[in-house]
């Protein structure tokens, strides 16, 4: 119920936004884009109840609205500049209050209630947002104003994870980790663990970056080098399956695909270089993978 709840709440905050983008008239592409946020919102509201091929059908609309571009940036009203400075002199280091709330509630929720960690995430943001508007004084309607500034600056992007996730999902279930499985056995020596543990690890990290996300990557890679390279030598599951997960993130700081980790900062802090955060964390990404192979070697054998 709490998870249905959250839904619910994230439908109304997309429809706020098809409103305020609706009402733009300077806007040429705003009725597409009110469109994609209304649909977005349809499948955050009422989506449990529909047919499964309707969603599916509104999800491609989707899809084609933002190649076609009629998914775009609107005007927004945000708070004025001197509005910021003077709350950032006030409160300084308490603005930091609302976004450590988020992490711990996420934690405190999943750690120690069966809510699961996603409600503590969504409890922590309702926390933080009614955090912040106490701190700083605003009126409520400026979270709806910033709201829906920062969903039109991440755009499509925002739903790239949903997506992603369902294509892992839909990538398992059609046997891609058989076919990879029957690929890498011909180049992998059968009882080599070094090897095995290499392309577990590299294989994570490369189909991650080619997904955008490590948990759409790790049945895939699992089921096809993980089980018959790794886990069938002897290594322990629970220590190889989290060094393999994380050893995916390796490839999220690498790839535009994880785009709410590197392109939707750059595009919110107005970076010219939309890449730099991914050319900047690729030497680390490679010295953490090189890291998470020589653990996996240690640890889990």
């Amino acid at each position: 119920m709490a998870l249905e709840f959250l839904y619910k709440l994230s439908g109304i905050i997309s429809l706020v936004t098809a409103y305020y983008v609706l009402k733009d008239r300077d806007m040429k592409t705003r009725i597409g884009t009110s469109i994609f946020w209304s649909i977005l919102a349809v499948t955050f509201l009422i989506g449990d109840i529909l047919p499964s091929k309707l969603v599916g059908a509104m999800v491609l609309i989707m899809g084609v609205l933002t190649a076609t571009n009629q998914v775009n940036i609107g005007k927004f009203r945000e708070t004025t500049q001197e509005f910021k400075t003077e709350k950032s002199n006030l409160l300084q280091n308490k603005i930091f209050i609302p976004v450590l709330s988020i992490a711990i509630f996420a934690f405190l929720i999943g750690q120690f209630t069966d809510l699961g960690g996603m409600v503590g995430l969504g409890i922590g943001a309702i926390v933080a947002t009614t955090t912040g508007l106490i701190l700083t004084k605003a009126k409520p309607q400026e979270a709806f104003y910033e709201g829906n500034r920062l969903l039109q600056q991440v755009g499509p992007f925002g739903i790239l994870p949903q997506l992603l996730a369902a294509l892992g999902a839909l990538f398992n279930a059609a046997g891609v980790g058989q076919v990879i499985s029957d690929g890498i056995s011909g180049i992998i020596p059968a009882n080599s663990i070094v090897f095995g543990v290499i392309a577990y690890c590299v294989g994570m990290a490369v189909f991650t970056m080619i997904m955008g996300n490590a948990f759409a990557a790790f049945a895939v890679i699992s089921a096809g080098i993980g089980i018959p390279f790794v886990f069938n030598q002897g290594a322990n599951p629970a220590i190889a399956g989290v060094l393999a997960l994380t050893a995916g993130y390796c490839g999220t700081l690498m790839t535009p695909m994880a785009a709410n980790f590197n392109i939707v900062p750059a595009t919110i802090l107005e970076m010219k270089d939309k890449n730099k955060l991914i050319k900047t964390q690729i030497p680390i990404a490679l010295i953490l993978l090189v890291i998470h192979i020589i653990l996996m070697l240690v640890w889990a054998f």
